[in-house]
């Protein structure tokens, strides 16, 4: 019931029963924009295939590589002919402007105000004028709105979602009285249309409150349709509701007293505050930001007094009598669902127990992940939290066809993503690290900022993994604010399928990984990276570096296979080694994996979760090859700061022949192993060259001059 009180549409959206063009918005009463075939009945449209999934139980457990980060099985890649694929980046560039924070709830307040004429027309299909045109080959995207049936409660996410997807979002007149088979069969029939057409392709369902009640019931129905359903605060637990004992009596409220319940309700439904909070910059100080807050609070609430006319008292008893059916008709049918599920319940939900009902569909549907947000309410979707395309992309449930692909699927972050995830996510790694950079022209030179490291790919950056991988932020941050360019790490398959990424079911750093371009430890994904000419960032020594044991701090654990020089000498790459310093001045480690084996009980848990992780080394290649993963134990340190140093550029184009000369390819990977602990060297050496090392003498500077993280370090 996300938008059962606040809703809106375009001001210039008038609905009639012939619908005309108008300039917010594009009407289709019986077909999808831009298709030239009217909706087929069920009875026409013949079923292909099954529904696909986005990730298939291979590549989960046996697709990863065999001896490590550096050290990849060449043999099948070599054989493979360079096939030229379409890629999504090409037509979308890194840091687009998303819109994220340019529509408020004041719009859509506004909106909303020229749908309340009755127009005696049928349910129907739109597409907002501000989604505008998609890139190519996109998905469709249905979005089915809450009891308000509107349409309109995506208007935060128009713009974005648009780029990626054909969105069409369902209209309900205010006095349609449709029932909910009704519905069902009409969006039903919508994608069975659509299936028909590009069968190949999946349809996304946003299913609102009683939308996801409806999204579920086509699924059940429909279970050999590739589906991918973002069920929003699923009002599938209406019968749980703690405000069902109020909804007879809202229903026996006399007419003068009317007008108050849906201005009441809209403050059970939504977080006002939150809602009002959306648009207003991170970067602000906390005076401007209570400014723009007073501000927006001041021109929303007066709004929300003109919410009855939507949601009139005939039209309020009607919509909750086909809640509580939608509610037991999905209940009934949830066996039947074989789509794929994507769960997003607030904590804060004051109209339906989200949080327990996410839990309880997790459990009762086949393929379904939840992603809890703590700090919202029931109107999710209008409130300041993510924008829906990230957390769609951070799950990893985008993809152009039956099944997901990290390369052709990858969607660059935009504009406001580098802006959230660097300032917010990891905005305290930020300031405390305060990075220094400084990378290698071609005539040996070191200069500060990254001018020696190449702008034209394939590059592939190898290096040092530093405790915990505490560099990786900052250097994604650095490329893409400097050089505006998105380097694809090659991570650790647990931060895709494994317990890892869904052990707090909240939209946290695994999935932030993902949005910025992380790919699972896998020879097709370092192939596929290099022939689009990608920047990849590549760690040889893997986890053993990244956890490694009190005592070697700096010191590199690569495995004793150079594949990755072969495969970079493939497709012609830059190699440019790197070395990171600066875990010490972060953190000192006090229990690594001996201290942890030592005590009793979380030695067990441990290994229990070692055993059902997933693998990615044969266990008969030594040292490196039996990295367990665990947490270790760090004690925080007064910030110090971190330093990166890019070797000079190794240049590859022209070198095939190290695709069959083993001596001379081990030869050029001891070469770069050289480089990168020379790197290091280098750097522990300089930085006590330093005078703005530690966060003290930073932040004095910040204050006399400019922000603390532009202060200036050594002299290269």
């Amino acid at each position: 019931m996300a938008a059962a009180v606040t809703f809106g549409v375009s001001p210039c959206f008038g609905i009639s029963s012939k619908p005309k063009p108008k300039p917010r918005l594009r009407v289709k009463p019986e077909r999808l924009v831009g298709d030239d075939l009217s909706v087929y009945s069920s009875d026409m449209v013949s079923m292909n295939g099954g529904a696909g999934s986005a990730m298939g139980e291979k590549e989960k457990k046996g697709s990863v590589l065999d001896g490590g980060n550096g050290s990849l099985n060449l043999k099948p890649m070599t054989e493979k002919k360079l096939v030229k694929q379409r890629v999504v980046s090409e037509e979308l560039e890194v840091l687009w402007d998303d819109g994220y924070g340019t529509n408020t709830v004041k719009d859509y307040l506004n909106a909303a105000k020229d749908v309340i004429k009755p127009d005696g027309g049928p349910p129907r299909w739109f597409c907002p004028l501000d989604c505008g045109r998609p890139i190519k080959d996109s998905p469709v995207l249905l979005f089915l709105p809450g009891l308000d049936g509107v349409g309109m409660g995506l208007i935060l996410h128009h713009k974005a979602l648009g780029k990626v997807f054909k969105v069409q979002c369902l209209h309900i007149p205010v006095q349609d009285r449709t029932p909910f088979e009704g519905l069902v069969k009409l969006v039903e029939e919508t994608i069975r249309h659509e299936h028909a057409s590009r069968p190949n392709s999946p349809i996304y369902l946003v299913g609102d409150s009683f939308g996801g009640c409806l999204a579920l019931a086509v699924a059940a129905r429909n279970p050999t349709i590739d589906l991918v359903m973002i069920l929003v605060n699923p009002a599938t637990s209406f019968g749980r509701s703690q405000l069902q004992p109020l909804f007879p009596i809202l229903e026996s409220v006399p007419n003068e007293l009317h007008v108050a319940i849906p201005y009441l309700l809209s403050f059970v439904m939504g977080d006002p505050m939150k809602m009002a909070t959306v648009g207003i910059e991170h970067r602000l100080s906390p005076m401007q930001k209570m400014e723009q807050l007073s501000s927006n609070l001041t021109a929303m609430l007066p709004l929300l007094s003109g919410m009855a006319n939507i949601m009139p008292k005939e039209t309020l008893t009607w919509k909750l009598k086909l809640l509580k059916s939608a509610s037991a008709y999905a209940n009934s049918r949830l066996h039947a669902v074989k789509a794929e599920v994507l769960v997003l319940a607030s904590d804060k939900d004051n109209m339906l127990p989200s949080q327990d009902e996410a839990e309880r569909l997790k459990n009762s549907l086949s393929n379904c992940i939840i992603r809890r947000f703590k700090d919202n309410g029931h109107t999710l979707l209008l409130e300041e939290s993510l924008n829906l395309l990230t957390i769609i992309k951070g799950t990893c449930k985008y993809r152009h066809s039956r099944k997901r692909d990290f390369i052709s699927d990858f969607l660059p972050p935009s504009m406001s993503e580098f802006r959230y995830a660097f300032d917010v996510v990891a905005g305290y790694m930020r300031f405390a690290s305060s990075a220094a950079m400084f990378s290698t022209m071609e005539d040996g030179k070191i200069v500060q900022g990254l001018a020696g490291v190449p702008n034209e790919g394939p590059v592939l950056l190898v290096g040092y993994h530093m405790l915990m991988g505490l560099e990786l932020s900052c250097l994604v941050e650095a490329f893409l604010r400097e050089k505006k360019i998105m380097v694809r790490g090659i991570a650790h398959p647990e931060l895709f399928w494994g317990k890892m990424q869904s052990s707090s079911n909240e939209f946290g750093f695994s999935d932030w990984v993902k949005v910025m371009g992380a790919l699972p430890v896998n020879a097709k994904y370092l192939f596929k990276a290099l022939s689009t000419n990608s920047h990849v960032l590549l760690y040889p020594g893997g986890a053993r570096e990244a956890l490694h044991y009190k005592g070697e701090e700096y010191k590199l654990f690569w495995p004793d296979q150079p594949e990755f020089v072969r495969m970079a000498a493939r497709f012609g790459a830059t190699i440019v080694p790197f070395g990171t310093v600066g875990e010490d001045d972060i953190a000192e480690l006090v229990l690594d994996y001996n201290d942890w084996m030592k005590i009793p009980v979380i030695n067990e848990r441990i290994k229990e979760s070692i055993q059902d992780g997933i693998r990615i080394r044969d266990e008969t290649k030594g040292e490196v090859a039996n990295q367990q993963l665990f947490i270790p134990g760090m004690l925080p340190k007064i910030p110090g700061r971190f330093y990166y140093l890019f070797g000079k550029p190794i240049k590859l184009k022209g070198r095939e022949d190290l695709l069959k000369n083993r001596e001379e390819t081990n030869e050029l990977y001891l070469q770069v192993k050289s480089e990168v602990e020379q790197c290091i060297d280098y750097l522990l050496k300089k930085r006590e060259e330093d005078p703005y090392r530690s966060i003290i003498d930073r932040t004095i500077y910040g204050a006399l001059y400019s922000s603390a993280d532009q202060a200036p370090t050594f002299k290269p």
